[in-house]
């Protein structure tokens, strides 16, 4: 192979790169030392081995392969180019010193037109070069000068157009970087490094400048400040819904279809938090559905049940105290949630928005098709905050439905995050607090989006709610498992999180 004979070649030629690189500089081709002089192809005085008629022969060659060269037939037309006149000269007279010099100079200048042609990029044409001048003349040093230029040449030109495909991805200029790939495949990039190079332009189409499994937060508008943490979903398909055989399914869990993403997205790795909402409201002055309306709904541990309290917004906890900054948000709307994404966008200048329920049970399944993304039974370790039979509440009472030999620890919601990632690198999927989602409410899947968009219709009013929560049962828990909220509508057990387009 020509460009593995250039990389061979690399050392040999090393002294002589030397001075070729400094040359090369000042705007002129190295010349080796054994090629300095010009010759002229005058004819040498006729053997007294030849013949007159030869003799003639000879004087007539050599005056035809210097009208040749003048022309510029070094190689071509065969038969008639100035190489192919003075070899027949040698053939006649093998020891005839000017077309010997002659044929050496010949295949200096085309070594040197072969470096040139390199430094326009043009290695293909160059390769055949030299393939044909080490045809006409055997000097190897000479020769590995010739592929030691080439490679230094290549490589930089590799270089350049590597940085270059770098650049044109992160400008998001992807039929550019094509173009760009396909020089690298002309100029000959090795496949370790064409692949990178590919995947990377790949991966830029699917999530932008990231990669699946990314984690990162944009910055906010004041300096030193960010937004929630976000993580990259891979691109991918999945089966949305419950099969008909799953225990504790509901008719409106299907018909069953498959959901192909042609390109990644971003979603928090948590849901937003007590911490992150009170940033919203103190920047924008934004007041809730819950504010507004006067009321929403907490957990009163003494009879179990949820109530109806008076002064209760996204401030307060599941039962109505001061909440913790590092707890889910509750007693959220819809609207509210939807707010504070529009805010988030106007932060960063990226589009921030609720997660499609296609998007939302994606993730959370993380590639499971299980009834919870952990399996179909009881988990066999504390994964997310569940209704366990080994939950107690600040009245000492337990669940009557809930996942057997199970406690995560926690009544109520839990701090975010404090207990496992799903294989996606999610927290609190399948539980601590349901989440809203952008989809309006549909009772079956029939004419539902295939590409994982929102299914969205004008004037809906009613939202589409998805993932379990602390109080959820075992059934409420699945993957599956979804109801419908009016967009105004708060409680206890309900928050949200962002997804983030790439």
């Amino acid at each position: 192979m020509f460009f593995a004979a250039i990389t061979q070649s690399c050392a040999l030629a090393s002294m002589l790169l030397v001075g070729a690189a400094a040359q090369e500089r000042a705007g002129s081709l190295p010349v080796p030392v054994a090629a300095a002089e010009e010759t002229e192809a005058a004819p040498a005085a006729p053997s007294s081995r030849l013949s007159e008629e030869e003799s003639a022969l000879i004087e007539r060659l050599l005056a035809e392969a210097q009208a040749a060269r003048e022309r510029g037939w070094i190689l071509r037309p065969r038969g008639r180019s100035a190489a192919d006149l003075y070899r027949e000269v040698l053939r006649i007279l093998p020891d005839h010193e000017g077309g010997r010099e002659a044929l050496v100079d010949i295949h200096r200048q085309l070594l040197d037109e072969a470096v040139l042609m390199a430094r326009d990029s043009d290695f293909e044409s160059a390769r055949s070069l030299l393939d044909e001048a080490a045809e006409l003349h055997d000097d190897a040093l000479l020769f590995a000068w010739a592929l030691g230029r080439i490679a230094a040449i290549r490589e930089r030109r590799l270089a350049e157009a590597e940085e270059s495909v770098v650049g044109l991805i992160d400008s998001r200029r992807f039929e550019r970087a094509e173009d760009r790939i396909t020089e690298l495949v002309a100029i000959g990039l090795d496949q370790a490094r064409l692949q990178a190079v590919r995947r990377a332009l790949a991966d830029a189409r699917l999530y932008g400048t990231l990669r699946p499994g990314q984690t990162f937060a944009d910055p906010l508008a004041e300096p030193g400040e960010y937004g929630p943490v976000m993580v990259v979903i891979p691109a991918g398909t999945f089966m949305k819904g419950s099969p008909e055989s799953e225990s504790g399914r509901r008719s409106h869990e299907g018909p069953r279809y498959r959901v192909t993403f042609e390109r990644g997205f971003a979603l928090a790795q948590t849901e937003t938090t007590v911490d992150a909402f009170a940033g919203f409201v103190a920047e924008t002055g934004y007041r809730t559905d819950a504010e507004e309306r006067g009321w929403s709904r907490i957990y009163e541990p003494r009879s179990g049940r949820m109530t109806r309290r008076n002064r209760i917004n996204w401030r307060h906890d599941y039962r109505g105290r001061e909440a913790a900054m590092d707890l889910p948000v509750v007693h959220v709307s819809w609207r509210d949630a939807t707010a504070y994404a529009d805010w988030l966008s106007g932060q960063t200048g990226r589009t921030y928005r609720l997660p499609s329920e296609a998007e939302f049970e994606y993730a959370l399944r993380a590639g499971s098709q299980t009834r919870y993304w952990w399996g179909d039974d009881t988990p066999s370790e504390p994964v997310e905050n569940l209704t366990g039979d080994g939950d107690i509440s600040p009245t000492n009472a337990r669940w009557n439905v809930a996942f057997s030999g199970y406690s995560d620890g926690f009544w109520g919601p839990a701090p975010v995050g404090s207990l496992k990632a799903n294989p996606f690198g999610l927290y609190d999927m399948g539980g601590n607090v349901m989440q809203w989602t952008r989809d309006c409410w549909h009772d079956s899947f029939v004419r539902a989006p295939t590409d994982g968009s929102a299914w969205i219709n004008p004037g809906c009013g009613h939202r589409v709610i998805r993932g379990g929560s602390w109080s959820s049962t075992p059934d409420m828990s699945r993957s599956a498992y979804r109801i419908s909220g009016a967009e105004d509508s708060t409680d206890m057990r309900l928050g949200f999180r962002v997804a983030r387009e790439l």
